[in-house]
């Protein structure tokens, strides 16, 4: 060593003038040297330009100058900061990395079980050696997916107090809202650790925080001979333990949403229609949109409480679409059950549900349709009542197709309704089609404006004499589903009311009513 400067005398406290350098110099510095003034034409070439090593636990880059005597400078730059920074860098960017990969998987589903599947295994592969997702309970069993690294995910429903692991009960209740808790290996339970697993070292509850309650719980364990988790792990896990608990109480929502629509819907649909009392019935309906599967168009039938009495058929149409005028044909359904002590008298039950309507906080309105079916021996009488609705049409066995004589206002738009209500009857094949104004309204055919109409619709049931009444259904549908394509179209729904072709026999000991066969 010939010279130094003050800085390198700090860095290098035994160097000296005319001290060797390899006993002055780390190992990596005087290899470095020794490589580069040793003779051959390719020497000084060999050695890169920029070295680095450590020098009492500091980085440094080592940067050689060769003089123009022969002999050889090197300048040494402590970058141990920038390296601790771009070691920093390239972790953040690593976790920032999982951290979008965890959002994208978890909030692409809206299943409960699949992002308890994925929170436990994504925390298992990246921030422990084996995971567990808790979701709160509602009964004395908890459900639990448990992970180890390399695994898959496995549910249990555990019948465990959560108030006997330090930290658990208190991250599922949300309170107090500490945000993690590290708790002795040797007081968790059985049930928390992994079958095979081994000693663990190490375990933190976190708690995964929800839309404004709790998601759950995080557990997360680290073997004997893994590290203790740092406090930086501790505040990347409740990173990642915030996107899982956001996804989980969102499936958590839906689900409960789900769950409250599937029971109001199955009020609000229509029902399947059969035959009642040797009168055969049937329905369809489609709403205006296909992703709904309520709307304003509704129909309903009700069986006669006494044998022999006619069955009550209601089919009606709500201003409006959607969920808003499918609650009002709820309660318009609800009303006319009330009523049907009195579905005998058609014209009473559209005026006191006129009055039902007008004082209700609805400003919609309805057209609607009564209908009374009874079985008199081979023929099916009719009583048909219209509130301003499209008129009933009849199709007789020869494939004439008449219009009931009943016309009325609508429903509750009006203080005072009137309506009329005229009679009919169905010899065996004939049939009485009720349907809502969304069937002849629809737009359509080759031009795409043109209205199906009434006249098509009479031409289209022509052609359906003799058919039973589910075929006519069918058949009505698919022609208008024809007509408009793809089109944006009303609701539509029709019923079907017909005298079956069939023979009555009577009971052998000649009291019992018998009954109908094909």
């Amino acid at each position: 060593m010939v010279r130094y400067n003050d800085a390198a005398g700090l860095i290098l406290p035994a160097a000296a003038p005319g001290a060797s350098l390899l006993d002055v110099a780390p190992a990596w510095l005087c290899a470095a040297h020794t490589e580069l003034i040793s003779p051959g034409p390719h020497a000084a070439a060999d050695i890169e330009t920029t070295l680095r090593g450590t020098i009492d636990g500091r980085r440094f880059e080592a940067h050689p100058t060769i003089r123009s005597d022969g002999s050889v400078a090197w300048w040494l730059v402590d970058d141990t900061d920038h390296q601790l920074a771009r070691e920093a860098l390239l972790i953040e960017r690593e976790r920032t990395g999982f951290l979008t990969k965890a959002s994208n998987i978890l909030l692409s589903s809206l299943n409960l079980g699949r992002c308890m599947d994925v929170t436990a295994q994504m925390a298992a592969e990246s921030l422990a050696d084996a995971a567990l997702a808790i979701a709160p309970s509602r009964s004395s069993r908890l459900p639990v997916v448990t992970c180890l690294r390399g695994g898959k995910p496995v549910l249990a429903d555990m019948s465990v107090d959560p108030d006997d692991v330090p930290g658990l009960g208190e991250a599922l209740r949300g309170f107090p809202p500490v945000p993690s808790r590290w708790i002795d290996p040797a007081a968790a339970p059985a049930w928390m650790v992994p079958e095979g697993f081994g000693p663990v070292g190490s375990i933190v509850i976190t708690p995964l925080p929800g839309h404004g309650v709790p998601a759950g719980a995080l557990v997360l364990l680290r073997k004997a001979e893994t590290a203790s988790f740092s406090a930086e792990e501790e505040v990347f896990a409740r990173l990642f333990a915030a996107r899982a608990g956001a996804a989980m109480s969102a499936a958590r929502l839906y689900a409960e949403q789900t769950a409250i629509t599937d029971v109001l819907m199955r009020e609000l649909m229509p029902p399947v229609l059969h035959q009642i009392s040797g009168v055969d019935f049937a329905g369809g309906y489609r709403p205006s949109a296909d992703h709904e599967r309520i709307g304003g168009d509704f129909y309903d039938v009700h069986p006669a409480t006494v044998e022999g009495e006619a069955s009550l058929v209601s089919l009606g149409d709500v201003c409006g679409k959607g969920l808003e005028a499918a609650v009002l044909t709820g309660k318009i359904r609800n009303t006319l059950h009330a009523l049907l002590p009195m579905a005998d008298d058609h014209q009473r039950m559209l005026s006191l549900l006129n009055t039902a309507l007008l004082s209700s906080h609805h400003t919609r309105f309805a057209t609607l349709v009564l209908a009374s079916a009874v079985r008199r021996g081979s023929m099916v009488d009719l009583k048909l009542t219209s509130g301003g609705h499209p008129t009933p049409l009849i199709i007789r066995a020869d494939g004439t197709v008449e219009e009931a004589d009943t016309r009325g206002t609508l429903i509750g738009a009006l203080p005072s309704i009137s309506s009329s209500t005229t009679a009919a009857s169905l010899a065996p094949g004939e049939s009485c089609v009720l349907y809502t104004d969304g069937i002849t309204e629809a737009r359509g055919g080759p031009m795409g404006d043109a209205l199906f109409g009434e006249a098509r619709l009479k031409r289209a049931l022509s052609g359906c004499a003799g058919m039973p009444a589910e075929g006519i259904v069918e058949h009505v549908q698919m022609l208008a589903a024809q007509w408009l394509g793809s089109r944006r179209h009303d609701d539509m729904a029709v019923v079907v009311i017909s005298a079956p072709r069939t023979h009555h026999l009577s009971a052998v000991n000649g009291h019992t009513r018998g009954r109908f066969t094909p």
